[in-house]
């Protein structure tokens, strides 16, 4: 079944790309008025990114908990979250709250596994090159470090003090990068065999 669960919800991410980018877009003047302060503003993008963030989790959790696997979401799914971490970093870089350089790696890198994933699945190697857990806790650091960079306001923990989220979020996001370069290093270690088989 092409539209079940799964596959709705990752429209939905995809969908709400255009969302948390647009709303830094909104007309300079409704700022200037104070209609639409900056906080306002972060809390929405980043709002939006969190639920965008988590139809990633629930559409994997239910097409494996009600067996609705589908060969469109499993090629849809990937797309819409390298689509959203593109977006999301891209508009990160034109405010000022993320490195190009950092950017680049990141999303450079979700590129050519990308490529390499998709070459691997052509030589029937695909799970050789599945996800790793290398992979799994770079892109836990990458999201969170995203939503703290959108949301950019400090948080008052109460008797904990203020959470600094500018100062975290760049952090988490080098951090980011650097377990980019480690994972994709993996992954060139593990398909490498193959690599020198099929040039030589």
């Amino acid at each position: 079944m092409l539209w079940n669960i799964p596959n709705i919800l990752t429209v939905l991410r995809i969908a709400l790309i255009p969302v948390f980018v647009g709303i830094f877009y909104l007309p300079h003047n409704l700022y200037a008025l104070g209609i639409l302060p900056t906080h306002t503003l972060n809390v929405a993008a980043a709002s939006i990114f969190a639920l965008a963030s988590f139809t990633d989790w629930l559409d994997g959790f239910w097409a494996r908990k009600f067996n609705q696997t589908s060969s469109f979401g499993a090629f849809l799914d990937p797309v819409a979250d390298k689509l959203m971490v593109a977006a999301a970093l891209i508009v990160l870089v034109e405010f000022h709250r993320a490195g190009a350089v950092v950017t680049l790696i990141i999303i450079g890198r979700e590129i050519a596994i990308s490529a390499l994933r998709e070459w691997m699945a052509g030589l029937g190697k695909s799970s050789s090159v599945g996800v790793a857990i290398i992979g799994k806790v770079k892109t836990a650091a990458q999201m969170l470090a995203i939503l703290l960079l959108l949301y950019y306001d400090n948080l008052n923990l109460g008797f904990l003090g203020a959470f600094n989220t500018k100062f975290v979020g760049q952090i988490l996001i080098i951090f980011a990068a650097f377990l980019t370069l480690v994972s994709m290093g993996y992954y060139l270690k593990v398909a490498w065999p193959t690599i020198k088989k099929s040039i030589n």
